[in-house]
């Protein structure tokens, strides 16, 4: 089940139905299955709470993902900033509801096997994002 919360913030304008079944096709194409999954859309001061609380980091971020995937089933915890989506749309010239259906994505991504801390693989991680986002357009 894929549900949407927020915290300290209103609940952005998306649709819930078509983006849990685009999520869930984006998953099946990397071979996993949804498990339980929630999006969790606050604020920055919420989001670096959570930084410092869980990762120990002391910084902002449009996206904390916490994984609790077992086998090929894909489930976890989706924190997602409003306020950095909305300051990273801004600063890359992108329209905001791109911006965020990227992000929401990305957690997914993350969940299925991809990484973007390492060498090469902000590249993969982005034509992943590209292709996703592409999919996006079926639904």
């Amino acid at each position: 089940m894929i549900t949407y919360q927020t915290e300290d913030i209103e609940i952005p304008a998306i649709r819930k139905r078509e983006t849990s079944a685009w999520i869930k096709a984006v998953a099946e194409t990397y071979g996993k299955r949804t498990g339980d999954i929630a999006y969790i859309f606050c604020s920055d001061e919420k989001i670096l709470e959570v930084n410092r609380q869980y990762l120990q980091h002391d910084y902002y971020t449009d996206i904390i993902t916490f994984d609790y995937c077992e086998g090929n089933r894909i489930s976890g915890d989706l924190f997602i900033s409003l306020d950095t989506v909305r300051t990273n749309a801004e600063q890359f010239g992108a329209d905001y509801n791109t911006e965020l259906y990227r992000v929401i994505i990305h957690g997914i991504l993350h969940l299925c096997g991809i990484n973007d801390k390492g060498p090469g693989e902000r590249e993969i991680m982005e034509a992943a994002e590209n292709k996703a986002l592409e999919m996006w357009k079926n639904f």
